[in-house]
This record gives structure tokens, C-alpha cells and sequence, in this order.
């Protein structure tokens, strides 16, 4: 059984691969233009830590470290996750999730795979390339163990935006338009390019306790970073993994529930 998804991942991957070089230089162009907005994303940054050594007790190069885990996770996202899902909510409105719903595979593998941008492959790049900046600036590397943990960390990461998305798209089954639900999670996740300790003195804390439980961009980009440079507890490790499977399960539960909800053309 997992050996045929995988067989089956290859193709999409192959197939979207294919789609993309069809048109090379709209390929490097993009690529290019995901470059220039990641550095744009490093202004505010400069701006910030131009006139102090440290924010919240993170200075320049550990801010930084988040800053490149926020720009790998973005690559990811919107080079592998949002392509996909954004066509169910077409599929949807057109009736014609039928296609997907008939084939013998499971549907939510399917529209989860359906389609990839490779020339996102450009940030994952970019963001290794700040984490290497960043440590040269620190002056030490991460610790294998550090490096081994921020590894689970991508996992765990690369989960709980999957699973953010899911319950987002699956909105679409109840109604119409769900392009300002997928405006506002892009939005809020613009937040994690921060460590989640500088929104403390914020409403009481209220933010970090949204960005820990509700939205956990903390578990993305301010734990993977906080377990590069050895500081991570053990007890937010262990969080971030049981948090990531706890969502993985609810946007399971409510994919399923929200199929039950699917009204096709034909009926």
C-alpha cells in the first residue's frame, strides 16, 4: 500500500516537473522573483535590529535562524501544499470532485498531490543559505543533536501546515467562497518570521498564546530555531511532535466529515 502512493507521488511529481520546464524561462523568472521577495522579507529585520544587539533575547543571527525556517516552510507551502489544495475549492464549486472521489485511491492523497511549483525549490534553498549566514555570524554551528531535533522539527512543521490548510480548504464544502480564509491564514502566517517570544508584551501574551495553541506558528519557525542553537526543552519537543499529530487527526476527522457535505453537478 505504500509503496503504490509512493509510485503515485512520483508521477504527480513527474508530471508537475515536466509542466513546469515546459516554459524555462518563466521558470527561472519565478524563481528569481522568490528570491527577491525573500530578501524583502529580511528588511524588517535590518530595520529592527539596526539601532539594538537583541530583542527578547534573541539577537541578529539567532532572529535570523527563524527568519530561514519561516522561508523554508514557505517554499514548502506554497510550493507544495497550496497549489494542490487551492483546486479543491474549484473542484467544489464546479461539482467535478466526482473525478477525484471515483478513482480508486484516497481522495485527500490525491487532492493533496495533484499539482507542485518546483521553482519554490528556490526558497527551501534560500532558506538553508540564511542558516548558514546566521551560524557564521554566531560563530558555531548547531550541535548534532540540535541539527537532528530541528530535522523532527520540519516534520512536525511541515504537518501542522498541511493540517492548517486542510481545515481551511474543507470550509469550501460548506460554502461558497473560502478565498478570504485562505487570504488570512497567508497573513497570519506572515507572523512566524518573528520568534514567538517578541509578541509577550503584546495583549498579555495573548498572541503568544494564539501562535502556540490556535495557530502554532511558534512550533514552525521559533522551536526548529531554538532547537538549532540547544535551547529547545524537552517538554516543547514532545509538545510540538503530540501537537502536530493531534492536528494531523482533527483535519483528518473533519476532511472526512466535510466529504459527506459534497453536493456534486450531477445531483
Amino acid at each position: 500500500m505504500v509503496r503504490r502512493y509512493l509510485r503515485l507521488l512520483t508521477v504527480q511529481l513527474k508530471a508537475s516537473g515536466l509542466q513546469a520546464l515546459q516554459y524555462r524561462a518563466d521558470f527561472f523568472t519565478d524563481g528569481f522573483t522568490s528570491l527577491c521577495w525573500v530578501f524583502t522579507a529580511l528588511a524588517p529585520l535590518f530595520v529592527v535590529y539596526g539601532s539594538r544587539p537583541e530583542v527578547e533575547g534573541w539577537s541578529f543571527g539567532e532572529a535570523l535562524l527563524v527568519v530561514g525556517w519561516f522561508t523554508l516552510l514557505q517554499g514548502i507551502l506554497e510550493g507544495a501544499i497550496n497549489p494542490s489544495l487551492t483546486g479543491v475549492v474549484e473542484h467544489i464549486r464546479k461539482g467535478t470532485l466526482d473525478f477525484v472521489l471515483l478513482k480508486p485511491a484516497d481522495a485527500q492523497f490525491l487532492v493533496s498531490t495533484q499539482r507542485f511549483l518546483p521553482w519554490r525549490a528556490f526558497n527551501v534553498l534560500t532558506g538553508l543559505g540564511l542558516f548558514l549566514y546566521a551560524f557564521m555570524l554566531l560563530g558555531r554551528g548547531p550541535s548534532p543533536l540540535g541539527l537532528l531535533t530541528s530535522v523532527l522539527l520540519l516534520g512536525t512543521s511541515t504537518l501542522l501546515l498541511y493540517s492548517l490548510w486542510i481545515l481551511t480548504v474543507s470550509a469550501a464544502f460548506f460554502v461558497v467562497r473560502v478565498d478570504n480564509l485562505t487570504y488570512l491564514f497567508t497573513s497570519i502566517f506572515d507572523f512566524a518570521r518573528w520568534p514567538s517570544s517578541v509578541f509577550k508584551g503584546v495583549a498579555k501574551g495573548a498572541l503568544t498564546l494564539v501562535f502556540t495553541y490556535v495557530i502554532p506558528l511558534a512550533l514552525m519557525t521559533t522551536f526548529p530555531a531554538e532547537a538549532m542553537l540547544g535551547r529547545l526543552p524537552a517538554q516543547s519537543l514532545v509538545g510540538a511532535v503530540v501537537g502536530s499529530a493531534v492536528f494531523a487527526w482533527v483535519a483528518r476527522r473533519v476532511w472526512i466529515r466535510s466529504i459527506g457535505h459534497y453536493t456534486s453537478a450531477s445531483s
